[in-house]
């Protein structure tokens, strides 16, 4: 870029309140990050009003952080990007209601950003997006493949049916016995057990890029619940390492083979589970023995959950491809890319 630009970005979506200041959408001057963990482990996930309670009493705290330990003036800014949609409702509402304000008191632009194009362009920090390119976007509540052609176009050639992937480790999880969120601390079990379960690997084989994690959950439950009739002990990291090896299996299959019917510059990987080692590590493995041409960028770990550093970098894109909202913007919470399976040749 030839000129200097500042975003103020803000993310509200789901649990994470997050205000950051990008410059030129890929360097981080601050990326603030109020997360509501705590206050859900209770009850074993995100309660939505909870979670609109707390963004309410952190959004304009994180503001002020952002600015201050990015050392920005308001006046300095040049726009402000917030998530808009998809996530939960009301906490969308906290975040677009501060974004707007904010914009009209200091006469900025406002620029809408869809939370999963956030998670793509998270990839902006480690190296600029190549395309044709194609993101596998893998989190609580999406698992998708999306096809990018060009900047600001994407498509979606594959998606779950039912359970997200993260969702299912959560569901999963809470079977188990361990804390929400359970995606980690399964991870971490899993590289210590082994797949002895042999779970099923559901649509791995049919000739579509959807996914599906209902029937593995299904199937792990009524495992679970089986032994503890029987009074039968089952080792927690061999259940992991089943469960796990099933997703990651799955997740691979579809990729690879989109990415051989797809003429692709560059894979990207992002959203929460994202952060997955064994996801990452098999992706790694497949890729690297199948394409010489392919570039696999994965999202940096501390940017695969819900972020304003990701929303910034998206929004510094939109705000090139001159996309803003005005004072109407609402929440959408069932935002989400045009469906397009015959994006593949």
């Amino acid at each position: 870029m030839d000129q200097t630009s500042l975003i103020l970005a803000i993310e509200s979506s789901c649990d994470e309140t997050s205000v950051a200041v990008i410059k030129n959408g890929d360097i981080i001057l601050s990326n603030i990050i109020a997360t509501q963990i705590n206050s859900h482990q209770r009850f074993g996930g995100v309660v939505p009003e909870v979670a609109s309670r707390h963004h309410i009493e952190q959004i304009t705290i994180c503001i002020e952080q952002a600015l201050k330990q990015a050392e920005v003036r308001k006046e300095d800014l040049d726009a402000v990007a917030v998530t808009y949609g998809p996530g939960l409702v009301g906490a969308l509402l906290v975040g677009v209601s501060a974004a707007k304000a904010f914009a009209f008191a200091n006469e900025l632009p406002l620029i809408p950003v869809n939370h999963m194009i956030g998670h793509i362009y998270a990839a902006r920090f480690v190296k600029p997006i190549v395309f044709p390119a194609l993101a596998l976007l893998v989190s609580g509540g999406h698992t998708e493949l999306v096809y990018m052609p060009t900047e600001n176009e994407f498509k979606i050639i594959g998606e779950t049916r039912d359970d997200a992937a993260g969702e299912a480790y959560d569901k999963v999880g809470r079977v188990m016995g361990l804390k929400y969120p359970a995606g980690k601390a399964i991870d971490e079990l899993a590289h210590q057990g082994e797949d002895i379960f042999k779970f099923p690997r559901a649509m791995e084989h049919e000739d579509n890029f959807d996914f599906s994690f209902s029937g593995l959950k299904s199937a792990f439950i009524n495992t679970v619940h089986h032994a503890d009739q029987i009074n039968e002990e089952l080792s927690k990291k061999d259940l992991a390492a089943s469960f796990q090896q099933s997703v990651v299996d799955v997740i691979t299959a579809k990729t690879v083979r989109a990415c051989e019917q797809l003429e692709i510059k560059q894979l990207i990987l992002a959203g929460g589970v994202a952060a997955n080692r064994g996801l990452r590590d098999t992706l790694d493995k497949e890729l690297g023995e199948k394409f010489n041409h392919l570039d696999f960028v994965k999202a940096p770990l501390d940017l695969c959950g819900d972020n304003g550093a990701m929303i910034g970098a998206a929004g510094e894109m939109l705000m090139r491809h001159q996309v803003f909202a005005d004072m109407t913007l609402n929440a959408d919470p069932s935002l989400e890319f045009d469906w397009e399976p015959e994006a593949i040749k």
